[in-house]
């Protein structure tokens, strides 16, 4: 056989790789994207768990403060009260829908490698995950997306 690369070494033929082999390789080439997914549901999950963190101190900091208010005020705080607990209300699923997300995910990775070992095709199994995981995350983006509405939208009561 002739080299193609002139200048370099040949040792023959290239060893072919185990059907098993390949196939595991080719499934780590494919479950990057899914990695990525995976990888960005976990960057909103962390971004919704501190907006859930700040509208509850908000809402522990307008409680104490509430008994010490003139009426004007207190009933400024009691608005702001309202959305900050409508806010949570939508922060709540919007973290159920976006855990779900990661675990389809991440169920939808281990079925691609499992696909890859055994005889059965897998792959109708692994593009309902992936819808099922999209539906979850896009359920997920519009809670977020709400309630940023009604963060921006916040009547605030002047006590910091």
């Amino acid at each position: 056989m002739r080299n193609p690369f002139p200048g370099t070494v040949s040792y023959g033929p290239p060893m072919p790789l185990t059907s098993a082999l390949g196939d595991i390789a080719h499934v780590i080439q494919l479950a990057i994207a899914p990695v990525f997914l995976l990888t960005a549901v976990g960057t909103l999950l962390n971004v919704l768990v501190n907006r859930l963190g700040r509208s509850v101190d908000r809402r522990r900091r307008l409680v104490s403060e509430l008994p010490k208010m003139d009426a004007q005020l207190a009933s400024s705080a009691q608005g702001e009260l309202a959305f900050v607990t409508r806010r949570v209300r939508l922060i709540y699923p919007a973290i159920l829908l976006a855990v779900v997300a990661a675990l389809l995910i991440c169920l939808l990775i281990a079925i691609a490698f499992i696909d890859a070992l055994v005889v059965a095709d897998l792959s109708q199994l692994v593009a309902v995950l992936f819808v099922l995981a999209m539906v979850a995350l896009i359920g997920s983006l519009a809670l977020f997306l709400r309630e940023i509405y009604l963060g921006v939208n916040t009547v605030a009561c002047p006590i910091r």
